[in-house]
């Protein structure tokens, strides 16, 4: 990788940010693509958001991605938001025109259901019900990703009940529903794919009490956890002999849009760019 006074500059920004991935990520493609440019982790404290993302056009960056616990925050600093962003309540990526105006989108969406289709070609999300577990941030891009693809109806379950109810009242689509949290495991009769948006069953978090038992072998199973990135839930799906998906994919899937538009190049994910990003587990 080549760096010059003429280097491209993007960035994420978070709080704390070590713990992200987007720098060795973005790191691969700028390296094999020899493109003169870096991304780099921003760390930015919740009262210095304002503040910092102004600076950012000043100090030549052309983009910058959002993560925890920024993405609603951006969502009233960008001057533009595109639809997907809207819907979905937060902001991930952003490109920084030269007249220095923020234009704000929101790749999660894309980034979850590329993924599917890179992982499970064979599967077809219009074929049947989805259910989703959880209803924060991540689930609202799963819920677009699945609702703009033509799942024919969307479950979601979630501990608070008042939460999942927020999520299908803002989105606003008739397909969607909310079940009871409780007693999620006795909805898998006729889900065609199941979906866990939470961070029960990561490193460090409490697990993901479930059942698979009335779930369809043929059923797809997802988790947007990666760290592990075999997931008890996805062990148990995997015994069962149902296709799986883990969730490392929606990161590399949902970083593409950004490169291009900051770096000019339309990247590939692939299992070499898989493995280095894993490869600091």
């Amino acid at each position: 990788m080549r760096l010059t006074g003429a280097a491209t500059l993007a960035g994420v920004i978070g709080w704390p940010i070590a713990h992200s991935r987007s720098p060795r990520l973005h790191g691969y493609w700028l390296e094999h693509h020899a493109v003169d440019g870096a991304y780099v982790p921003l760390a930015v404290p919740g009262d210095a958001i304002e503040q910092a993302v102004r600076a950012l056009p000043l100090l030549g960056f052309r983009g910058f991605n959002v993560t925890v616990p920024h993405k609603l925050a951006l969502m009233g600093l960008c001057t533009v938001l595109d639809d997907t962003a809207r819907r979905i309540g937060a902001v991930n990526t952003v490109v920084i025109d030269a007249d220095g105006r923020m234009r704000g989108s929101n790749t999660d969406a894309f980034g979850f259901i590329e993924n599917l289709r890179d992982r499970q070609p064979g599967h077809d999300v219009t074929a049947g019900p989805a259910l989703m577990i959880g209803a924060g941030g991540a689930a609202r891009a799963v819920a677009v990703a699945l609702l703009d693809a033509g799942v024919p109806a969307l479950q979601v379950t979630n501990r608070s009940q008042e939460r999942a109810e927020k999520l299908r009242t803002d989105i606003g689509d008739r397909r969607l529903s909310v079940v009871d949290g409780n007693n999620w495991s006795d909805r898998l009769g006729g889900v065609a794919t199941l979906v866990n948006t939470t961070s029960l069953g990561m490193h460090g978090a409490p697990p993901l009490d479930f059942d698979l038992g009335l779930l369809d072998p043929a059923a797809l199973v997802s988790d947007i956890v990666y760290t592990p990135l075999e997931t008890d839930l996805l062990k148990q799906a995997t015994a069962r002999g149902n296709p799986t998906v883990d969730g490392i994919g929606m990161l590399l899937h949902q970083a593409r849009a950004g490169f291009r538009q900051w770096f000019g190049i339309d990247p590939t994910v692939d299992t070499a760019l898989r493995d280095h990003v894993l490869s600091d587990q």
